[in-house]
């Protein structure tokens, strides 16, 4: 399973929330505050993966990629042009984009710290001034957030739908995990699994040092600035890698 997969219970999430705009306002006011931060609101932004912020984006040009066509097919129905640029073909998009748009932990989607470089090494290469991401401060987690993360509810009057999100470690990798998101009907019971997915912990010194081997500047953690996804209540870290 990708990451494409992931983002699409993100966009389920979306699509069940009653007031699909406020949500949609909270996401731009994370953007919004890095963007205060550096100093510059960006013309160009690549978006990985969904995220209910593409629908308020502001910028000139705006291109998305590791989305799915279900999610595809929203952001064209509610009248959103975009890019789409296959994950395969980035490298051909260098330094194209002053902005890229990480978020959900994207750096943790991956089986390797190799495979972690690679990443963050793609990711840095597409953006001209920052790339934002998010991430858990997994050297103080607390062990109960190891198996499960919060549970997230969308309530749209008499219908609720459940959110949750699973994760079983390797018990001879402490870094290495995999995840399982549950979509959940508490009124039918019917249940929508996403997953699994490969996922392995990124620590701050860690993204900082990747990100500086990447060509980054500096490398810096949004303090005032935390992101809850759709899908589960518990917060994330936004951080900003700078390039000039």
């Amino acid at each position: 399973m990708t990451f494409a997969d992931y983002t699409d219970a993100v966009l389920s999430a979306l699509k069940h929330n009653p007031n699909p705009q406020d949500v949609i306002a909270r996401k731009q006011e994370v953007l919004d505050g890095v963007y205060r931060t550096e100093n510059l609101e960006p013309t160009s932004v690549l978006f990985v993966g969904f995220s209910p912020a593409i629908l308020s984006c502001r910028a000139k040009n705006i291109a998305v990629t590791e989305v799915s066509h279900t999610a595809r097919a929203y952001l064209s129905n509610n009248n959103v042009k975009y890019t789409y640029i296959e994950p395969m073909e980035l490298p051909d998009h260098k330094k194209s984009f002053e902005c890229v748009v990480a978020l959900e932990e994207y750096f943790t989607f991956a089986e390797s710290d190799l495979e972690q470089q690679k990443m963050i090494l793609t990711i840095c290469s597409l953006a001209t001034a920052f790339v934002i991401s998010t991430i858990r401060d997994y050297k103080n987690q607390d062990f109960k957030e190891r198996e499960f993360s919060a549970p997230a509810i969308v309530r749209n009057g008499a219908n609720q739908t459940i959110f949750l999100e699973s994760h079983d470690w390797d018990l001879k990798d402490r870094a290495r995990w995999n995840t399982m998101v549950y979509e959940i009907s508490r009124a039918t019971g019917n249940t929508i699994p996403y997953g699994a997915f490969q996922r392995r912990t990124m620590f701050f010194k860690q993204l900082a040092k990747f990100s500086m081997d990447a060509g980054a500047v500096n490398f810096f953690v949004h303090k005032n600035l935390m992101y809850k996804s759709l899908i589960k209540k518990t917060y994330e870290h936004v951080v900003s890698i700078q390039f000039e």
